[in-house]
């Protein structure tokens, strides 16, 4: 993979892959099948057509030198930008004061059985409709619709309007949540507003199995057992 530092290219995959982590040790380079978490999310970048350059963003130099290996940019982040707290939007800001793109892409290794199709397809949908960001979801359950919430005064109201709590679930709208998957946005777009939710955000529905975000030994286990019996390379 070409080096990118410095120079242009149009659309930029960037995998943020931090060392600390409290749920999972070590999780990045956790084994899922004989390769580390991190290996899917590389090699779903490298099969996306829409992607010309990788970026590996960590503070770990066991996580850079596996990057490495794999022949793709490294770029050393700061240990103040690799805490629990640490956005996703410094770490960008930190990887676009080094690399210059047209379009970029953000992947976590999480979502390992997110697909270079699914890159391409997202890609395909912000490129058409030509919005200011596109977000991968996973559909979940509208009944989130029926709840409340308190206003100031210790008053209930709905928590989208007052209408929902009362409306058959079968005529409430769909509602959808990030997976974690695939965020695309501008570079030029997020320099001005650091933030995927821009006003014209568009999505990328993905199927339950493919949006699994691995955050728990729990989730890593079921993950194992996927990877295994679909012998997912």
């Amino acid at each position: 993979m070409q080096r990118v530092e410095n120079k242009d290219t149009r659309t930029l995959a960037l995998i943020p892959a931090r060392a600390g982590s409290k749920g999972i040790p070590n999780k990045n380079l956790a084994l899922l099948g004989d390769k580390p978490l991190l290996h899917y999310t590389i090699e779903a970048a490298k099969q996306a057509t829409c992607v010309d350059s990788i970026v590996l963003s960590s503070d770990g130099e066991a996580i850079l030198e596996y990057g490495r290996t794999q022949g793709i940019e490294v770029l050393q982040r700061p240990k103040e930008l690799a805490l629990d707290d640490t956005t996703s939007d410094k770490v960008i800001l930190h990887a676009l004061e080094h690399y210059q793109c047209e379009n970029l892409i953000l992947l976590q290794p999480t979502s390992p059985l997110r697909q270079a199709w699914h890159i391409d397809e997202a890609f395909e949908r912000f490129a058409q409709e030509g919005n200011d960001a596109l977000i991968s979801v996973a559909e979940c359950d509208n009944a989130i619709l029926k709840a409340f919430v308190l206003d100031e005064r210790g008053y209930l109201h709905g928590i989208c309007n007052d209408t929902y709590p009362f409306m058959p679930r079968q005529k409430l709208p769909p509602t959808y949540k990030s997976n974690g998957a695939v965020y695309i946005i501008k570079a030029a777009t997020f320099l001005k507003n650091p933030s995927f939710l821009q006003p014209h955000t568009s999505y990328y529905v993905m199927d339950s199995a493919s949006s699994i975000d691995i955050d728990s030994m729990e989730d890593l286990e079921m993950v194992r057992g996927i990877i295994s019996r679909y012998a997912i390379p």
